[in-house]
């Protein structure tokens, strides 16, 4: 994968390769210990002369765009390679910004406990796996909670914003090459699998609430391992101190509605088609709180489906060649996320 540079940009480094192959809500959260994703290293930024002008077959092109000034508020696009290539000997700029090819974008929403120490790096090798079969992708980051900085701490609402700004930024950000966004299907992990679920539910929001009125709704949702319901979650012994250091504090010590905003299963009914996946060896988030939610959301109205994955537990759906996230693609593809340049 090249990292490009471009006005206003941050070029960072490639992805790894990667393909696949092939209700008391009960939860074990040690997400304040053991964490949702590995420590994700420094992202050192990388000159544009390091840039290969030349395109190998499985390659893709990778460009970064902040949405905000801190570190954290930013996004990778990344674009299959037969796309970029296309893109870089046959428009201009100028003619790139007429032409508004339409293409499907998979958002990508990183897990880590909404920990600050955490970040998109950790969906790399399924980015690489989407744009390896031409689909475009959109690597989410946001600020977390337990930052050095404070300019850099997220928890309520800065994380919730700065995931919608992210996500509004997409067709701004996909216009820089001449594309549009055709259908938004918005997968996460763990956290991210809580963020997902609450970027399709932003319609649902009143007037003024953190992330109300959306520029991007997406079209489909995938919460995997996610923590989908956090007010059940805030009340587990594990769960307890990542849910109240995100939302500020405990249901009872709150005095707002930020719960009623930011607790995907309050919003329901969604009104997108949902895919709710967890592995039966999950010891981090237990297969219940997927299930829990699956059979809330069937009961207000929503498209679920239910993925219980044999064998696989609470990382597997980092590794594309799982069958956690063979169970993703299987259910994009089946629900019409297109390469880029497949007929429609």
């Amino acid at each position: 994968m090249r990292a490009r540079q471009g006005a206003g940009c941050r070029a960072v480094p490639a992805a790894a390769n990667g393909r696949r192959r092939g209700a008391a809500l009960t939860l074990a959260l040690a997400l304040a210990t053991a964490g949702c994703t590995s420590p994700a290293p420094a992202d050192p930024q990388v000159p544009a002369s390091t840039s290969s002008s030349a395109t190998a077959p499985d390659d893709a092109a990778l460009t970064t765009f902040s949405y905000g000034p801190r570190p954290a508020q930013t996004a990778d696009l990344i674009l299959p390679a037969s796309l970029a290539t296309r893109i870089e000997e046959l428009r201009t700029p100028s003619e790139a910004e007429e032409t508004g090819e339409t293409v499907d974008v998979v958002v990508l929403v990183h897990g880590g406990g909404w920990g600050a120490e955490y970040d998109r790096s950790s969906e790399a090798a399924v980015a690489r796996d989407l744009t390896d079969d031409g689909i475009v992708v959109w690597n989410l980051d946001y600020r977390g909670v337990g930052a050095a900085d404070p300019a850099d701490e997220g928890g309520w609402p800065g994380t919730f914003e700065d995931v919608a700004a992210g996500l509004d930024l997409l067709p701004e950000a996909l216009g820089t090459v001449g594309l549009t966004p055709g259908r938004v299907a918005v997968v996460g992990h763990s956290a991210g699998g809580t963020m997902a679920l609450w970027l399709a539910a932003r319609h649902t929001l009143p007037d003024g609430a953190p992330g109300a009125s959306p520029l991007v709704r997406p079209d489909l949702v995938v919460t995997q391992a996610g923590v989908n319901d956090l007010t059940a979650a805030g009340t587990v012994h594990g769960s307890r101190g990542p849910v109240e250091a995100l939302m500020g504090g405990s249901t009872n010590e709150v005095t707002d509605d930020r719960y009623d905003l930011a607790d995907p299963t309050a919003r329901l009914p969604l009104g997108v088609p949902t895919l709710v996946t967890t592995g039966d060896l999950d010891a981090v988030v237990l297969p219940s709180v997927a299930t829990g939610y699956a059979e809330a959301a069937r009961a207000a109205g929503d498209d679920v489906t239910l993925a219980v994955i044999p064998g696989e537990d609470h990382l597997s759906p980092q590794n594309p060649r799982s069958d956690a996230w063979g169970a993703v693609r299987d259910w994009l593809a089946e629900r019409g996320i297109a390469s880029a340049g497949a007929a429609r």
